[in-house]
């Protein structure tokens, strides 16, 4: 699967472009805003309704226009498919296969996006939020039953907290249940998708970085030792104090180890980052080994991400990972040496205009 075109309409600079890229590797290069990360954030646009960039999508649109559209056309299982979407900063208006859609999710199964870019250390850095996102995000695509339990999870999850301000414990008995059924499967799901991603993400950390004990674990979010619905029984006082539900899958988290100390506190922050990229690699590695399906990767800024020594490993694991690849630097010489790799395409970006060398 990949991107056999892309149209750009409207975002940031970029007034009106379409690229062919390559099924594989694609080099995008140019001067500090020029438009070279637009482009990737567009699409992330297509695959997630969303930017990277920025929380509103009133600052991505050209500020000449009213609205931004994104189009794509992909190949996949030796089918084409075609995607678009439509914001205003008010609606959203998605079409896959010229059909209307409202589910962001479609966009997402369609096109599985990885994004790497200058803060993606802060997904260990940061708070729980960011990981469980993360996590998720992956279990998503792993698991077509998982959307489901999840958002049932989270409506439980609502209600109740509902309930817990307004101090109407009468009710919560019927939401209790509900959490707790839907809460456990969310659970199961990401426990047994981290015990699938941790070998992946071990092998792959070998090509960066060399610790003597590494390890990758799940923290629920409650002692699972006890059932959920017995904990929410016994936590209802304080659950009714406080007014909010202290235990769940929504209080999960990961922990990454390094001689069994806290990676944050105990690595470089260059050692964090490449933790975050060997993550990012491995939940598209497993996606690719368990479905035979191809991700698109956005690396943003390649050399504020890495060294010299660490890009050329990356694009040597690029090179023969399954999937499609979008890298953008100021300049071409940041690449490295990219004659290993046998299908690629490189663009060139000025003042909003996209041209292929």
């Amino acid at each position: 699967m990949g991107l056999l075109k892309l149209d750009i309409y409207h975002v940031r600079n970029i007034q009106q472009q379409s690229i062919k890229p390559s099924e594989h590797i694609n080099f995008i290069f140019g001067e500090n805003a020029s438009g070279k990360s637009s482009i990737l954030e567009a699409i992330y646009i297509l695959g997630r309704a969303k930017s990277f960039r920025s929380a509103s999508i009133k600052s991505v649109i050209n500020t000449q226009q009213q609205h931004l559209v994104v189009a794509g056309q992909l190949s996949h299982q030796h089918q084409i498919q075609q995607l678009g979407i439509q914001l205003d900063g008010k609606a959203i208006e998605i079409h896959i296969n010229r059909q209307p859609s409202q589910k962001r999710a479609d966009l997402a199964y369609a096109l599985p996006l990885q994004l790497i870019h200058p803060k993606s250390y802060e997904l260990l850095d940061a708070g729980p939020q960011i990981r469980r996102e993360f996590l998720d995000w992956g279990v998503f695509n792993h698991d077509e039953h998982f959307l489901q339990a999840w958002r049932r999870f989270k409506k439980a999850l609502s209600q109740r907290n509902s309930l817990l301000k307004s101090k109407q414990s009468q009710q919560l008995n019927v939401w209790d249940k509900e959490l707790a059924y839907y809460g456990t499967i969310v659970d199961v799901s990401r426990r047994q998708y981290l015990s699938n991603l941790k070998p992946v993400f071990l092998e792959i950390i070998k090509k960066f970085l060399d610790f003597e004990y590494l390890d990758i674990s799940l923290v629920s979010g409650w002692d699972t030792e006890i059932p959920l619905l017995q904990l929410l029984e016994a936590d209802l006082d304080r659950d009714l104090r406080y007014g909010f539900t202290h235990s769940g899958p929504h209080r999960a988290d990961f922990l990454i180890t390094v001689n069994k100390q806290l990676a944050k506190d105990f690595v470089s922050r260059g050692q964090l980052k490449l933790l975050v990229l060997s993550l990012k690699l491995a939940q598209v590695q497993l996606l690719a080994n368990k479905q035979n399906a191809m991700s698109c990767i956005l690396i943003d800024d390649f050399a504020a991400e890495l060294d010299i020594s660490n890009r050329a490993k990356l694009l040597e694991f690029l090179a023969d990972l399954p999937c499609q690849v979008f890298i953008t630097a100021t300049e071409m010489a940041d690449f490295g040496s990219v004659e290993l790799i046998k299908n690629y395409r490189l663009f060139h970006v000025e003042q909003g205009n996209i041209k292929q060398l």
